[in-house]
């Protein structure tokens, strides 16, 4: 009977997964992926991307998404695109499969976990208030796989199993350190919210933040006091960006505080004070342990977001904005969710007669992803909804890239329009990644690798002020890249301009070489 529950759990976890998929779209080397599918490529062929290799390489230091995906593709000789497929459908196979198991401890009937597990699947393109965060990517990205190693982390704190929960967390840090040690902090709350006396946790978790402040304060009395290196023996956390860095930070608004709407602090905080009232409402009906998950869904947002002003807020901290603890909402929107699923499959989605059940699970799985579905389409109306392997680009600027990593030299280095991610019809797809060719940095999301990477804000900064104007470039314009930085090849609008030697068109580009 064990092994049946377990099989029919599979198989209605695969169905949701699916639905998922197909409803959020599948989009490789997009946004992100353009550095993460870059360095995959470069691990698996070390001739590629002479170039500019420090805008995805330095990066990737911190994660070995890389070097397990690429050791994947050596062990099972499948091709880079099947690999990235399967991953990403694993991804988010273990999310859902983790929410179920979360949903068991929180709810008692079948309908409400599995109305939970299709909020969650549904939800998966769900943007995360201001951080610029969906749930889960619509490509592979080491934060899909760590926030489902989170996600089964927390269903561990349920069974009790700390040590394979401290396990799954340390394999998160492994692919995200960031997203990982905001899952600690939440696993942490947990365990604390699950002990016997729900007031004496409360108490001792008011405590801690108590003293956390505490402590917040008392190194800034000794800052004021001269005694930063005391406090901060990480010196350059105090020290100020250099101007190519800063102008880096600037690009990515979600950095600062300062600058989010009203909005998107809406959308911040008032998760948490729904999980607030949820945690009383859920206390007084006598649902132990969904008030227990929501107090520790509060106290720990509560912590994490206290944390992120003093991070983010005073301006002597700039050099700690990278880090972007605002991204704990993430965690946060997993369960919100969750928890509006299991609630709504709890109180409408059983009806009183299989009929009445029926057509309201019908409505709902509808409503939920024809919704997102629609704007999924809307996001981006120049690309196939599922771009699969093996089937053929109608966007053009996918047509180019395709054209390019078959045709062109692996050492061929390239310029194109700086801006070119948000070109009408281009919809965010990374050149270096689908293409497997050098590029100049571009303005968009090398901005974001530099932020993370200062030391590589100079270079940014001038290759990218070295293409501003890209719109009137002329051969002398194209000959002084060549002659600045060493590119050989240029991607132009097409008609191209006056003395480039074209290789390949299509309607609206040119690749060309520059003599």
């Amino acid at each position: 009977m064990r092994d049946q529950t377990l099989y029919a759990r599979t198989l209605l976890t695969l169905f949701f997964t699916l639905l998922g998929f197909a409803v959020m779209g599948y989009h490789p080397g997009m946004e992100d992926d353009g550095v993460y599918l870059a360095a995959v490529k470069a691990r698996l062929d070390p001739t590629l991307y002479p170039h500019n290799a420090a805008f995805f390489r330095l990066q990737m230091q911190a994660t070995v998404f890389d070097s397990c995906l690429a050791g994947f593709v050596r062990a099972t000789h499948m091709p880079l695109a099947w690999a990235e497929l399967l991953w990403q459908l694993a991804c988010l196979f273990a999310i859902l499969f983790a929410c179920h198991s979360i949903a068991r401890r929180l709810f008692t009937s079948p309908a409400a976990v599995w109305s939970a597990v299709a909020m969650v699947a549904a939800l998966f393109t769900l943007p995360v208030a201001g951080t610029a965060l969906y749930l889960a990517d619509q490509h592979l990205h080491p934060r899909n796989a760590a926030a489902a190693l989170i996600l089964l982390a927390v269903s561990r704190i349920f069974a009790g199993r700390r040590r394979q929960a401290a396990a799954l967390l340390l394999a998160a840090a492994l692919f995200h350190p960031l997203m990982a040690v905001l899952g600690f902090f939440f696993c942490a709350f947990l365990s604390l919210a699950l002990l016997d006396s729900v007031h004496a946790r409360a108490l001792s978790l008011h405590a801690r933040v108590l003293l956390f402040v505490d402590r917040r304060r008392a190194a800034w009395r000794g800052l004021e006091r001269g005694k930063a290196a005391a406090l901060f023996p990480l010196a350059w956390v105090l020290e100020p960006g250099n101007p190519a860095w800063l102008k880096a930070l600037h690009t990515r608004i979600y950095c600062h505080l300062a600058q989010w709407t009203w909005y998107e602090w809406l959308g911040a905080l008032a998760p948490l004070a729904l999980f607030g009232l949820l945690w009383r409402a859920a206390e007084r009906r006598g649902e132990k342990m969904l008030a227990r998950f929501a107090l520790a869904v509060f106290a720990c947002g509560v912590f994490e977001q206290a944390l992120a002003v003093a991070l983010l807020a005073p301006s002597r901290l700039e050099r700690l904005m990278p880090l972007q603890p605002m991204r704990y909402l993430q965690l946060v929107y997993f369960f919100l969710a969750l928890v509006a699923g299991g609630l709504l499959g709890e109180h409408w989605l059983r009806g009183r007669s299989p009929r009445t059940t029926v057509f309201r699970w019908a409505l709902y799985l509808a409503a939920m992803n024809g919704a997102m579905f629609a704007w999924q389409l809307a996001s981006f109306p120049a690309s196939a909804h599922l771009e699969l392997p093996g089937a053929r680009p109608a966007n053009p600027w996918l047509q180019a890239f395709a054209w390019i990593g078959a045709n062109c030299p692996r050492d061929a280095y390239f310029a194109l329009d700086p801006d070119y991610l948000r070109a009408p019809g281009e919809d965010y797809h990374g050149f270096r990644a689908l293409t497997g060719r050098s590029s100049l940095a571009d303005a968009i999301k090398d901005a974001s690798v530099a932020m993370q990477v200062p030391e590589l804000a100079p270079v940014w900064a001038r290759q990218v002020a070295a293409e501003q104007g890209w719109a009137h470039f002329q051969l002398a314009d194209f000959e002084r890249l060549k002659a600045g930085f060493g590119v050989d090849w240029v991607l132009a609008a097409y008609p191209q301009p006056a003395g480039l030697a074209c290789a390949w068109h299509n309607s609206a580009l040119a690749v060309c070489r520059i003599p």
